[in-house]
């Protein structure tokens, strides 16, 4: 994996939140993950519109900023499962929230949105 070439600025709690969750499916993938969703192939299923390699840059970006944790199993072929840390279950109320706030705004959302 490449390598960020530009300085990161981290001057306030939402540079935090943008490094940490800045992905186009990191939020969703920890929303699923939270519902139980662990296997890759069942993540593939909930987000189909991204490449596999894609999800999979992003699990393990999560699992660097330790919001989730990845299992591998011993055996033939090789399962892997993913699951949320305790860290990471601290965000889950905040991912939840903004879900809310869009479904209630959702027809002004894809209003502005379709503008583009």
């Amino acid at each position: 994996m490449a390598e960020k070439k530009e300085t990161i600025t981290l001057d306030c709690g939402l540079d935090l939140v943008g490094e940490v969750l800045y992905g186009k499916w990191k939020m969703r993938l920890l929303y699923f993950v939270n519902e139980g969703h662990k296997r890759p192939s069942e993540l593939q299923r909930k987000i189909p519109d991204a490449s596999r390699r894609v999800l999979h840059l992003q699990l393990k970006e999560l699992e660097e900023h330790e919001l989730v944790s990845k299992i591998i199993y011993p055996q033939v072929p090789p399962k892997v499962e993913y699951s949320l840390t305790e860290f990471g279950k601290t965000i889950i109320p905040l991912i939840s929230s903004l879900g809310q706030w869009a479904d209630k705004h959702d027809k002004q959302l894809r209003r502005v949105i379709a503008k583009r």
